[in-house]
Formats: structure tokens, sequence, C-alpha cells
């Protein structure tokens, strides 16, 4: 799991960064709310910690931006100011979820995981499909797995929207062939065993975590694997 942190205490980093990386996790850090702006913008996470409290973009301008530039990725605030007020505030900006500090690592830890395994977040335009650092641009077709480009065929690109438009969901070959090549199931067809192959290699096979994972005798899941 990737994770972009927006805090400038230092021992607050710390404490998280190594928690979270004792739990798997990716930890990239920003000490300012217009580094951590710059980042969320470069790249695809799977959750952001945006701390209210920063210098220059306060968190809460950071998340209204964040939003505002159809950055879908779920988002939870941290938060010395715990009061129902600043909570709503925070959570009218658009954030997912905030937690109240001093708080325990095992309920962030839960927070994140809750978080990563909410459904992909589509753009309210519709135009940008997230998940597990995937970014997919719909109407200009552009693909990006943590910052980097891919270059998939049409065919391709068509398979891997129906994955992120359902994430955490069996998919059986009769659903994926009737969705993606408009046909009925045949049994002396391979064509989605080939194809998901084909688009494991290119999204896959140089991350850490897969994504694409196979049910054995339902299908295929888009799924975190510590999910």
């Amino acid at each position: 799991m990737n994770i972009l942190l927006v805090e400038d205490e230092a021992a607050v980093v710390s404490l998280i960064k190594r928690s979270l990386g004792e739990q798997g996790m990716n930890v990239s850090v920003a000490l300012d709310g217009s580094s951590g702006l710059s980042m969320a913008r470069e790249h695809s996470f799977d959750v952001m910690i945006l701390d209210i409290m920063l210098p220059g973009i306060n968190g809460v301008e950071l998340c209204k931006t964040l939003r505002r530039d159809h950055i879908q990725t779920p988002i939870l605030m941290l938060t010395a100011l715990g009061s129902t007020e600043n909570i709503v505030t925070g959570l009218d900006a658009g954030a997912d979820d905030y937690l109240s500090k001093p708080f325990k690592l095992t309920e962030l830890h839960a927070r994140l995981r809750a978080l990563a395994r909410r459904k992909v977040a589509v753009s309210s335009d519709d135009n940008f499909l997230e998940f597990g650092g995937i970014r997919l641009n719909t109407a200009s077709k552009s693909l990006t797995r943590d910052g980097q480009q891919i270059s998939l065929t049409a065919t391709e690109l068509k398979l891997l929207e129906f994955f992120l438009r359902n994430p955490n969901r069996v998919l059986s070959r009769v659903e994926i062939l009737e969705h993606v090549w408009d046909i009925d199931f045949n049994l002396g067809t391979n064509v989605v065993d080939v194809y998901v192959n084909y688009l494991r290699k290119k999204i896959d096979k140089n991350f850490e975590n897969k994504l694409i994972q196979t049910m054995v005798g339902l299908g295929y899941i888009l799924k975190l694997e510590d999910a």
C-alpha cells in the first residue's frame, strides 16, 4: 500500500513512517502543504494522510484543492483540534475520515486499510479511475502506476477499465467476455486468460503489490494483496 503523509512535525513523521513500514506500507513524506500538493499531482497513492495544521497551505485547503483537481484518493485527516466543528470542516472539505491526536497506531493501521478497501474513486466528470497506485484517464486513455507511464492496447485498456470499475469483486470469465468483448461465453475460448496475462505483465510485473489475482474456479479480482 502506498501512502502519502503530509505532516510537519518530525516526531510524528518518524513514528508514523516507522510504524507503517513495519506493516509493509510504503510511505512518502511531504513536510508542508505545497509539497504535498505537488506530490499528489505527480504520483498515485492508495491513501493520503493530511495534518490540518500545516505551514503554507493548511490541511483543509489542501484537501479542497485536491478534490477540485479531481484527485479522489481516500484522505485521512489528522487533527489536534478534536472539536465537532473542526471534524465537520475537514469532512466537508472532502476528507473521507479523521483521527484526533494523540491516537493509537493500531487504529491508524485499521483506518488506512479500511480506506484502501473502499471502491475505486471516480471523479465527478467520470474521467479518472484510481486503485492501488493505478490512475487511468478514461478520456485521454493515459495510464500511470505509481507515477510511471504505462502503454496498453485498446483491448487491454477496456479490460483494465472494467476491473477498475469493479474492484474487490470477483469477475467471472463470462462477465468479462460480455462486457469487454461484447460476446457470449464460449467454452472453447481462452481469450480472457490470454489478455489478463498480457495486462498483468504491464501493470503488475514490475511492482511489488500484484493487483490482479486469480480466484480458482471463479475468475479474477482486482484487490490489494493485504486487503
